[in-house]
């Protein structure tokens, strides 16, 4: 559990983490919407996503994130990718892309293995734009940007402030209960409870022995969060005030003119249909 960092807020003193969380939470989106985007033709889907890749480890070095960290999230999806892998194999695909003959009736098409790297790739780019804006955004800033975005909703008398306060607390407490369940974990071990080895109903077992715990600790940590913040007198109806305000820098500004003409370079790129595989071929002829 202590390998789980998503959703840990890392405090460092980086470019990324003095951004205004508002811009954090644009530049992801948009970065998210990129990854889904299709191009003119497969080898430029993957260069694309290389430079997304590249961007991506880019922005995480300037974060203080390490590599190893991302890739210690994705173990728990290798199963899954190859689970698609043997899907994708067995489903037809598009024969221009080539094949390998198996049988007379099974083929594998090579279409299968392209669009498994590319949910790998969409997997391994979102989970780590995730990672940068929970590593360099705490939970209040976040919720300031999220009430700011939805503030037009208020019209409609839409409750903005507990909606943002409910992501909050639920983003603060992730790190909580994957701290509590380490700790649930180690009791149990100790007590002989075997999360590693063992039949499947020993198993089921063991992890009925952390579940149920884990529930109670989380349903009495609100409980007690509940009490707090009445006994402090917090009422999300009444006009409240900010100790931090979020204030919109030159490199906010900066940094949003460079992921627009970012964003438009790839709109760019799909209306023109253009292909640099073939670009640099009719060069090179």
């Amino acid at each position: 559990m202590n390998n789980i960092t998503l959703g840990k807020y890392v405090p460092y003193n980086s470019f990324i983490h003095k951004l205004d969380p508002r811009f954090k939470i644009l530049a992801m989106i948009l970065l998210m919407v990129s990854v889904f985007l299709s191009f003119s033709s497969i080898w430029m889907n993957f260069i694309v996503y290389g430079v997304l890749l590249l961007f991506v480890f880019i922005l995480m070095k300037i974060s203080h994130i390490k590599i190893s960290a991302l890739f210690k999230q994705l173990k728990m999806m290798w199963f899954m990718i190859l689970f698609l892998l043997v899907i994708n194999m067995l489903v037809p695909g598009d024969p221009s892309l080539g094949f390998i003959e198996i049988t007379s009736s099974w083929k594998i098409y090579f279409s299968a293995i392209y669009n498994t790297i590319y949910i790998a790739l969409r997997l391994v780019i979102m989970i780590a734009v995730s990672m940068i804006l929970t590593s360099t955004t705490t939970p209040l800033q976040l919720t300031g940007a999220l009430e700011w975005y939805m503030y037009p909703l208020k019209v409609i008398h839409f409750p903005v402030h507990e909606i943002a306060m409910t992501i909050s607390l639920a983003l603060r407490f992730i790190p909580t209960i994957l701290e509590e369940t380490d700790k649930i974990m180690k009791a149990q071990a100790s007590r002989g409870v075997d999360f590693q080895r063992g039949k499947l109903k020993e198993k089921i077992r063991a992890v009925i022995s952390l579940i149920i715990p884990l529930f109670v600790s989380a349903f009495q940590r609100s409980e007690d969060l509940a009490n707090a913040m009445e006994a402090r007198g917090y009422n999300p109806q009444a006009k409240r005030t900010r100790y931090r305000i979020n204030k919109w820098r030159v490199r906010d500004t900066l940094s949003l003119l460079f992921m627009s003409l970012f964003f438009a370079g790839l709109i760019v790129l799909i209306v023109t249909k253009f292909d640099l595989v073939v670009w640099v071929g009719s060069l090179c002829a």
